[in-house]
């Protein structure tokens, strides 16, 4: 048999692939290596993400379920799993189910609405006054342009019109129309993120109450669900630049991910407190991941997420990589081997 030769090792001038980020062309593909992991941390909320090789099963069950009590027996499976809005609904519907089990959950929703509304609306009403409140800080005639916007999405919450809603998405988008003087621009940015607090489905149950009581059992059934799954987050939002690379990913929760939408890690942070928290227990899963054989190819993610987290954060988030037994060196030899294994066989054999 021929003499083994030593694999190849990594020159200097590859150092920077393994590294740091490169551009990607392309979407969120690169992060298919972390959506096939299991007994992941949400980083953003803390819960652990249900598997992505469970959906099928679970859309496969789906499609049985008739009742409000066969619902409630399925997402009994995943009740672990879930958010706070989520457990929250998922509570109502086990008592729901409990005393009308032929009934369905969209009956469940229709008959406490009313009450979920009128709580919705003072939800809305109170970032809507922190919204004026930050206004005193911009010249008069943006304030006033401002307190246009909020004014009439006070007169949308308090119509009774089922034509005139209030559109969470609508206001937001109006905010952009508002053109503030230079030293104005921090201030209706630090307006915009409060603005993002406004309830949605994710953050209220109230929210979810109005929103789904339109909709049918099943789909209500695989909301709860699908909050819990996991789901490509950008660091840095694609919206900004932020790279289609596997240093920009996190695995999170669809709903963790949905909820933050543009905002900034830093506000993200002040909304979740426990965010650098979650982080560290995330990176510690996946450092028992990759010793355990997993995430072949990308052992120099966690120096990579260690890096970005800090940047982004501002340094509010400060993972420890104490646990982890490569050092960042030999993370990007091992990557450089596996991504180079077959060059390898052939020059050994």
């Amino acid at each position: 048999m021929p003499q083994r030769k030593e694999p190849k090792r990594i020159t200097s001038d590859n150092y920077l692939k393994y590294y740091y980020d490169i551009p990607y062309e392309g979407t969120t593909s690169q992060g298919k290596p972390l959506k096939k992991l299991k007994n992941i941390t949400c980083p953003y909320r803390g819960i652990k993400i249900i598997p992505q090789e469970s959906t099928k099963d679970f859309e496969k069950e789906l499609k049985k379920v008739k009742t409000a009590s066969e619902a409630v027996q399925l997402l009994l499976k995943y009740k672990k799993h879930f958010l706070k809005t989520e457990r929250e609904l998922f509570s109502i519907f086990q008592n729901f189910a409990l005393l009308n089990p032929d009934d369905d959950l969209q009956n469940c929703l229709q008959m406490i609405k009313t009450n979920c509304l009128s709580k919705l609306k003072l939800e809305e009403f109170e970032v809507l006054d922190e919204v004026d409140t930050l206004s005193h800080k911009l010249s008069t005639q943006t304030a006033l342009r401002l307190r246009a916007k909020t004014t009439k999405c006070r007169q949308i919450i308090l119509s009774d019109s089922s034509r005139d809603t209030f559109k969470r998405k609508v206001f937001l988008s109006s905010l952009e129309e508002i053109i503030p003087n230079e030293n104005e621009k921090e201030i209706l940015a630090e307006i915009k993120n409060k603005a993002l607090f406004l309830p949605t489905s994710e953050s209220s149950k109230n929210a979810f109450v109005v929103k789904y009581s339109k909709r049918k059992q099943i789909e209500i059934t695989r909301r709860l669900f699908i909050a819990s799954t996991g789901s490509i987050e950008h660091i840095v939002p694609h919206s900004e630049g932020g790279l289609n690379s596997i240093g920009n990913f996190l695995l999170t929760c669809a709903s963790g991910n949905r909820y933050r939408e543009n905002m900034s890690l830093v506000n993200y942070i002040k909304r979740f407190p426990k965010i650098p928290q979650y982080c560290q227990k995330y990176i510690d899963d996946i450092i028992d991941v990759i010793h355990s054989g997993g995430l072949k190819g990308n052992e120099t993610y966690p120096y990579k997420i260690k890096e970005k987290l800090m940047e982004v954060s501002q340094g509010r988030i400060m993972i420890s990589l104490s646990k982890y037994k490569y050092s960042k060196d030999e993370a990007a030899q091992i990557s450089y081997e596996y991504e180079h294994r077959y060059d390898n066989y052939k020059k050994m054999y």
